[in-house]
């Protein structure tokens, strides 16, 4: 093998290393675009999770409530009820906060009484007041 052949198997293992090393840096600060082409792979800054609409908030809250209209089948009704909006409640909202507020849904809906909390709408306003805003600036229009 002539010298120059081994010196560029030497550089290319050097920038393959220096390459695979930057990507993993990459990966830890930003979202891949695709997951199907690695090595094309454009990355992206990572943008924040979109809240749920508040009006589908509102709807699973009304559905919570609606156990109220029937005296004797609600409370049967909040049986079923709670399991399917701890589960909704988690997957709507995710991560840590969805798991523990979906159990604070289910308690909500499986004791007496406290049916009437709108835990998904507050969940959403709390969320919603949290969110980074973008920053818009205001510049005078002047010649």
């Amino acid at each position: 093998m002539p010298y120059n052949d081994s010196r560029r198997l030497f550089v290319n293992t050097i920038v393959a290393e220096k390459t695979a090393a930057l990507l993993k840096l990459k990966k830890l600060f930003f979202k891949a675009l695709t997951k199907y082409s690695p090595a094309r792979t454009k990355y992206y800054p990572v943008t924040q999770k979109p809240l749920p609409s508040l009006s589908f908030c509102i709807l699973m809250d009304l559905v919570g409530y609606a156990t109220f209209a029937l005296p004797f089948f609600g409370e049967f009704f909040d049986l079923l009820w709670a399991p399917v909006s701890a589960m909704i409640y988690w997957r709507t909202f995710g991560g840590f906060k969805g798991f523990l507020g979906g159990g604070l849904t289910f308690l909500e809906e499986l004791l007496p009484g406290t049916d009437i909390i709108p835990t998904f709408t507050i969940t959403w306003f709390m969320q919603y007041s949290r969110r980074k805003k973008p920053d818009y600036t205001v510049r005078p229009f002047t010649r």
